[in-house]
This record gives C-alpha cells, sequence and structure tokens, in this order.
C-alpha cells in the first residue's frame, strides 16, 4: 500500500505527487487479495448460521442494544461494515431480503466462495476478465438448469405452500413452532393474494405484523382485520361494538388556527362565552356529520379536540385517533371504507363494516380490534411470546415465511432444499463446462465447484463430515437423484423431495444472481484509491497565566 502516489510521474528526477496528502492506494494483486479477503471475512461471520443446525449471533450495538438471530440480512444490517468490499457483500444481503425475503445467508456464503475459486485463478496466471466472463457464462446456464429442473405447482395449494414456510423456519430460533407459524403464513398471504389475468398479485405489506410481549409463540395468531397499537380516546366511549359502522377520516376533528398570526379583541365575559360557545357549536356540527352519516366508530388520522371526544361519547361513537397512514390504509382494504378528507364529505356509502370492534388489554397496553372483515385484502398476526427478543426473533421468522409463500405464489415453481438443487446445477454445469474452449472453462469448472459450497456448509454445521457428504452427493446425483441433499437431522444424504423440504424457484434463481454479480464486481477492481480522514485543525496549547498577563499589562495601556 503505497501513501499519497497516484501516477509514479517524474520531473527532472523528482516525484510528482497527484493525490492529497494522506491518501492510500493499493494496486493490482494486492488490491485484489485485500478485496477477496474482506469479503470473506464478512461471509465466515455469517457461514456458521446456514441451515437447522446454524448457530444464532448475539450483536450488541454501541447503545447496549442486543439482537439475538440467525438472519443473515439482520447480522451483516447490525454489524455497522466499514470495508468498501465488505460492505458489497452487505448489499448482496439487502438486495436478496428485499427481492426475495429469504436466502440472504446463502448468497453472501456463495458469493464468498466464488471469490476464494477466483482467487485460486488469479494465482495462476488467469486473467481476472476472463474470470468474469466464465462466471457469467456459467449464471447463464445455472439459471436454465434451475428452471428445467424445478417442479411446477399450483399457485393456491396449500400443501406445498405451507412445506415452503416449514422449510423456513425450519432454521429459525422458532423452528419448534414452525407448523403452527406456517399455517398462519400461509393463511395471511392467501386471503391478501388477487388474481389479475397477469397472474397473483401479492405484496406483503398487505400483511400487518403486530407484537407484544407475554403469553407464549402458540398464542400467535392471524386476525382477518386490522389490530391498531391504540387505544380509544375517550373513557366514555364503548368499548365493543358488534357489526360497527366505521368511518376513516384523514382530517382534525379540532377548530383549525389561523395559518397567519391573529388577534381576538375580548373586552366583555359575554364576548368571551361567545367565542367559546360558537367552537363548541363548530366541534358539535361536526359530530353530528359523523352521526349523520351513520358512523359508531371513527378512526381518525389526526387530532380529535376533547370537546369532540365529549360529543362523540355522548352519541356512543367509538373513535381512535393519530392513526398512521399505512394503518388507515390497511383498514380501508380490510373493511371495504373510503378515506375522508374533508368531513363534509362523509356519505354513508364511505363507510366500512367489520363484524366487532373491540378494545383489548395485551400484556400492559391497550390495543384496538376491528376483526371478522369481509374478504378482507389486509390481515394482521399479532405476535406474543415469552420475552421481547423472543417476539423480535418471531417476527423476523415470521417476515421470511411470508416472503417464501409469496415468491410461490407470484411464481408458482419449487425445487427441494438440503443443497440438493445446487448440487444438480454443479454436476450438469461440470458436463457443459467441458465443452467450452479457453480459460472460460476454467472459470466455469470453478463456478460449479463454488456451488457445492451450500451442502458442504449445511453438513459442516451439522456436525458432519463435508468431504464425505460431498462425494457421496456427487455419486448420487451422477445416478440421477436430483434431490439427493444433506438430512441435517439424521447426518445422511437423503432425497429432500421425499423429506417435504421445498424451497421457492425465484429464492435460488436471486442467490445465483446476486452472488455472481457481487463476485465479478469486486474481481473487477485492481486499484483502490481511499481519501484520507480529515485532519481536526489543531488549535495552539494555552500556556497557563497567558490571560492574567495580559490583563495586568492593559492597565498600563
Amino acid at each position: 500500500m503505497r501513501m499519497a502516489e497516484a501516477i509514479p510521474a517524474r520531473i527532472a528526477g523528482q516525484p510528482v505527487l497527484i493525490l492529497k496528502e494522506g491518501t492510500t492506494r493499493s494496486v493490482g494483486r494486492e488490491a485484489q487479495r485485500a478485496n477477496i479477503q474482506a469479503a470473506r471475512v464478512v461471509a465466515e461471520c455469517v457461514r456458521t448460521s446456514l441451515g437447522p443446525k446454524g448457530m444464532d449471533k448475539m450483536l450488541v450495538a454501541s447503545f447496549g442494544d442486543v439482537t439475538i438471530t440467525n438472519d443473515g440480512a439482520t447480522i451483516l444490517k447490525e454489524m455497522d461494515v466499514q470495508n468498501p468490499a465488505a460492505k458489497m457483500m452487505v448489499e448482496v444481503s439487502k438486495a436478496q431480503d428485499q427481492e426475495v425475503g429469504d436466502g440472504t445467508t446463502t448468497a453472501v456464503v456463495l458469493a464468498s466462495e466464488l471469490l476464494t475459486k477466483a482467487e485460486e485463478l488469479i494465482d495462476k496466471d488467469v486473467r481476472p476478465t476472463v474470470i468474469v466472463d466464465g462466471y457469467r457464462q456459467a449464471t447463464e446456464k445455472a439459471l436454465e438448469i434451475l428452471d428445467k429442473i424445478a417442479m411446477k405447482v399450483a399457485p393456491d395449494d396449500r400443501k406445498y405452500l405451507k412445506d415452503v414456510a416449514v422449510t423456513s423456519l425450519g432454521s429459525k430460533l422458532v423452528s419448534e413452532y414452525s407448523d403452527y407459524m406456517a399455517d398462519i403464513a400461509v393463511d395471511a398471504i392467501l386471503q391478501v393474494a388477487e388474481k389479475t389475468p397477469e397472474g397473483w398479485r401479492v405484496d406483503v405489506d398487505d400483511v400487518k405484523v403486530e407484537k407484544k410481549a407475554g403469553g407464549s409463540l402458540t398464542d400467535t395468531r392471524l386476525i382477518k382485520g386490522v389490530v391498531i397499537d391504540k387505544e380509544i380516546v375517550h373513557s366514555g366511549m364503548p368499548k365493543s361494538i358488534k357489526n360497527p359502522k366505521i368511518a376513516l377520516l384523514n382530517c382534525p376533528l379540532e377548530v383549525e388556527k389561523t395559518e397567519f398570526d391573529a388577534k381576538i379583541n375580548i373586552q366583555r365575559p359575554e364576548q368571551m362565552k361567545a367565542f367559546l360557545d360558537e367552537e363548541e357549536r363548530i366541534l358539535r356540527g361536526m359530530v353530528e356529520k359523523v352521526k349523520a352519516a351513520g358512523a359508531n366508530v371513527l378512526l381518525c388520522q389526526k387530532g380529535i379536540d376533547d370537546v369532540a371526544q365529549h360529543f362523540l361519547a355522548k352519541e356512543g361513537i367509538a373513535a381512535v385517533r393519530r392513526v398512521s397512514e399505512k394503518d388507515m390504509e390497511k383498514l380501508a382494504k380490510a373493511t371495504g371504507a373510503k378515506i375522508v378528507t374533508n368531513i363534509d364529505d362523509l356519505k354513508p356509502e364511505y363507510l366500512g363494516s367489520a363484524d366487532l370492534f373491540e378494545e383489548r388489554k395485551i400484556s400492559d397496553d391497550k390495543m384496538t380490534f376491528i376483526e371478522g372483515c369481509v374478504n378482507p385484502k389486509a390481515v394482521s398476526i399479532l405476535i406474543r411470546g415469552g420475552t421481547e427478543r423472543i417476539v423480535n426473533e418471531a417476527e423476523r421468522s415470521l417476515h421470511d415465511a411470508l416472503c417464501v409463500v409469496r415468491d410461490v405464489v407470484r411464481e408458482p415453481a419449487i425445487v427441494a432444499g438440503g443443497g440438493a438443487p445446487e448440487t444438480e446445477v454443479a454436476s450438469q454445469l461440470k458436463r457443459w463446462a467441458e465443452k467450452l474452449t479457453g480459460k472460460e472453462q476454467l472459470a466455469a469448472i470453478s463456478y460449479a465447484e463454488a456451488l457445492e459450497v451450500v451442502p458442504m456448509t449445511l453438513a459442516e454445521n451439522a456436525g458432519m463430515d463435508p468431504i464425505d457428504i460431498l462425494v457421496e452427493l456427487r455419486s448420487r446425483h451422477e445416478k440421477g437423484e436430483k434431490w439427493a441433499g444433506v438430512n441435517v437431522f439424521e447426518g445422511k444424504v437423503d432425497d429432500m423431495s421425499k423429506l417435504k423440504i421445498y424451497e421457492p424457484l425465484a429464492v435460488k434463481r436471486q442467490v445465483v444472481k446476486s452472488a455472481s454479480e457481487a463476485a465479478s464486481m469486486i474481481l473487477k477492481i485492481d486499484d483502490v484509491i481511499a481519501a484520507g480522514k480529515p485532519k481536526e485543525e489543531s488549535k495552539p496549547p494555552k500556556t497557563p497565566g497567558a490571560e492574567e498577563e495580559k490583563e495586568s499589562t492593559s492597565e498600563f495601556d
């Protein structure tokens, strides 16, 4: 690594410094090794968390907040990585999580292995650009093989959807409750899924997840409606209403203040009373409009004045204020109500309906439940658990389960798990690579070998001998057993389809694409120029007694 040197130009024998002082520069093989090493260190952090026998990580933030998880995306996000090459690996997991919601650890581990194999080729003097070309061709072939071996399923086939959800939850902290949680995930996604001429449309955001510590994970339940973490605004309002008529307001039930500075000149008590009476009349008028529309439940995105609360309570109308915009949208989808931005526009046909509106005390907090909506297109899951950390991890696990079910509904194709598809793709890739000419063949074969890191890591994490497992896996796949994978529970190679271990094709495709792109990007870097950190201006140290001396001389000026 060289300091403050960019181009070794010389004028009259004197070196010319192009870069600012403090800038560091590493070039060629040195830069490549440093980048590959940084990426591999990040992957090693999450590698041991892969699979049902993977370990969890405890992450302690600078403020002392503790997170316990084995979710790859969460681990890398909380780690606060600083190295620029390592940050690319964090971006891989982030992209994987945003796109398909699962497979984050697999993507990072595969990217790291692709870089390791590439480093071996670079040591044999194979150009990085040749490796990148070979990897690109191998990626296209791998995606083609995945499409060919995948099983097509019906988008609403509950059996396969549940198997996919159970597989996703099997490697999580909540794995012992995976069957129960998988049913909730499948019910939630199928409830909000909509069939369109182009295919099924599903948005995971339509499933609202609320969490409250207390109880056990088996108290987690799906609500065909919406749960709001707010309480009813007035003690005199009804706490439970059957078959409510629900109004959604995006305007305040308050007397609006003027937009410009205004002063009211009141000289007599009667004028003050008239002013207050007028305010009261305006608020009473607002409540009358809500009543006239036929609503007995009011959910307001803005504030509700204390006087308006009193009048609403007198009319037997239950109200909740300061409901978030996202919750309002979910309420509209669930109850069929329309969000009204001006109270004058509130009409009976804009009201929504449900079987029950109720305020309940959950743990130490009061929450509002709107349940039994007819064919709701937004639902809620209330997660319970022994401690705050278990509830948080259950939320992360359930998010992954919801995402994989959504992936299969959107793209109804699945592959077996346990490293079976990776081994099958590797086996077919090697046969295909032998037909290539040129040095790209070496890169394609290395790509195929890198894919085998998934079954090897699963075997390692389960305490098995990875070499023995890999040899047996290759042998079984050569005989045509395409779903032979690692059975981590019994410590042997098994048919994953018989064990009902399935994963969405969409997740595997994204793993291959994300890992390949990240590895290629890192490989093509041969020069790292890092600017030095800005120096703080150093102030001259104060000499003791200087101030007194100045003051004493000023007397004689």
